[in-house]
């Protein structure tokens, strides 16, 4: 992949914050207020509370009247590090300061934070590109229905937006791009380019990704120097990386001494199922999964559900079955699971035979046309899994009102991809897009490996799909 040095138009396209937001101050006026319109909407129309965001709260609650990190389990509370501290401790603030259980607070300062996050992409659009593009990037923020839904919902995904943006812009100010001062790295950028990341991984465990992205990048910066011996010296990106990674991990730090003296387990991150040490984990089901799922839809009738509650089989793909005698064995464990709704050990023992078998059938299903499927189906389904809209959409039986709603949504999602698509073949040319490309393929590949594709885990890349759009307006030289 090429990654090529500054061009001349970038340098003269690309004026500072201040000279962007003097010279066009009613622009962003009107536009900001659109974007707040809009997030506001979502906040008194359609809030949304799932179980994960009364974990939190309940995580949040506790921390702050007992001083346990903990959920509460029968009226007892048990020490956690099923989750991330991040999005609690946000919880925390937020109900220490306007009141216990305060959802409505959380909502509107997630509005704040994702209008920041409009910011930020416009800013990594003007280091690259230009003035033009920086608005563009402004505005394709401020009106993206994902954005806003989701700072109507009591979950990570607009705090970690936000520091996905935030690290991204910072990591171009280190590199020195046109749009800076200077066209040399920065190298002291670089710990607080590690800090967003560090706090983007606080709440999510995939944060991490783009800390690798990011180091990746760096990495080929430093060979290109030690190879063409051109640019800045290899100390400036050694420093940079090690700068990178020390900020990343500080954050960290005081997450894993507390989970080994509390809990006496060196858990820096949070456990893959999200589960608690006396929490029981179904990994041959969890493979089973693997060895068939493509979509989201399969992940609310199906994977959700076990164990607690009663599975039909019948809404299950024909691709779960390579044979007659194969849709038989799944039957019967099915209905064995059905029994009691709980997956003993022995069961699960057996859905791992079963999985094990197919995969050996069918490796190249599973280990590449899945995760392709399933990477597919989450950047393009439409965005619906937080309205009452029917997730299996395309078969339009649903409520009129809401199979418009999805075919809208999804022809949205469909209108940025696309936007941002032809903005790279554009923007093929300018210094850092291949960062940006790192951060979409490593990101994208990781999603794949996932037996629960849900749409939203691609909305950490809009951030950088956005800027990618914004690039077909730069002006012609």
């Amino acid at each position: 992949m090429h990654f090529p040095r500054p061009t001349a138009s970038a340098k003269r396209y690309s004026p500072s914050v201040r000279k962007l937001l003097r010279e066009n101050a009613r622009f962003f006026l009107v536009w900001g207020l659109a974007a707040l319109a809009l997030r506001l909407a979502f906040v008194f129309r359609y809030p949304a509370t799932v179980d994960d965001s009364r974990l939190y709260a309940n995580i949040a609650e506790n921390w702050l009247r007992h001083g346990v990190y903990g959920v509460t389990n029968s009226g007892v509370i048990m020490p956690t590090l099923s989750r991330l501290p991040g999005y609690p401790a946000f919880l925390a603030l937020i109900f220490a300061v306007f009141g216990m259980d305060n959802f409505g607070a959380v909502l509107l300062v997630q509005v704040l934070f994702d209008l920041a996050t409009c910011f930020l992409v416009a800013d990594l659009a003007r280091r690259v590109f230009s003035a033009r593009s920086a608005k563009v990037g402004f505005m394709l923020a401020a009106v993206c229905p994902f954005f806003a839904n989701y700072a109507a919902t009591m979950l990570t995904e607009t705090l970690e937006i936000f520091f996905t943006a935030l690290a991204l812009d910072l990591a171009l100010a280190g590199l020195g791009l046109p749009g800076g001062d200077r066209s040399s790295p920065r190298t002291w950028l670089w710990i607080w380019t590690g800090l967003a990341i560090g706090g983007g991984i606080l709440l999510r465990p995939d944060g991490g990704i783009l800390l690798a992205a990011i180091g990746a990048y760096l990495i080929w910066r430093l060979l290109r120097s030690l190879v063409q011996r051109e640019g800045s010296s290899p100390r400036t990106w050694i420093a940079a990386g090690l700068l990178l990674a020390l900020g990343a991990a500080l954050p960290l730090v005081p997450w894993t001494i507390r989970n080994l003296r509390n809990l006496h387990r060196f858990e820096p991150l949070a456990p893959r199922y999200a589960n608690d040490a006396d929490e029981p984990l179904m990994p041959g089901f969890n493979r089973w999964v693997k060895t068939w799922t493509a979509e989201y839809v399969s992940v609310e009738e199906i994977y959700w559900n076990v164990p607690g509650e009663e599975i039909d089989i019948s809404k299950l793909p024909k691709r779960a079955f390579d044979s007659a005698g194969q849709k038989e064995l799944t039957t019967e464990l099915f209905s064995t699971y059905n029994d009691s709704h709980n997956m003993s050990s022995e069961l699960d023992d057996r859905f791992a035979a079963l999985a094990a078998d197919r995969i050996h059938a069918a490796p190249l299903r599973y280990y590449v046309w899945l995760p392709v499927m399933r990477i597919t189906d989450m950047w393009l389904r439409p965005r619906t899994e937080l309205f009452p809209a029917d997730p299996r959409w395309w078969e339009f039986n649903d409520d009129h009102r809401w199979l418009a709603v999805s075919l809208a949504l999804g022809a949205i999602n469909l209108a940025y991809v696309l936007l941002a698509t032809a903005g790279l073949v554009r923007a093929r040319e300018f210094f850092g897009i291949g960062l940006f490309v790192l951060f979409l393929v490593l990101r994208s590949a990781f999603l794949g490996t996932l037996e629960n594709p849900e749409p939203r885990y691609t909305l950490e890349c809009y951030p950088a799909v956005i800027f990618l759009a914004s690039a077909l307006f730069h002006p012609h030289e």
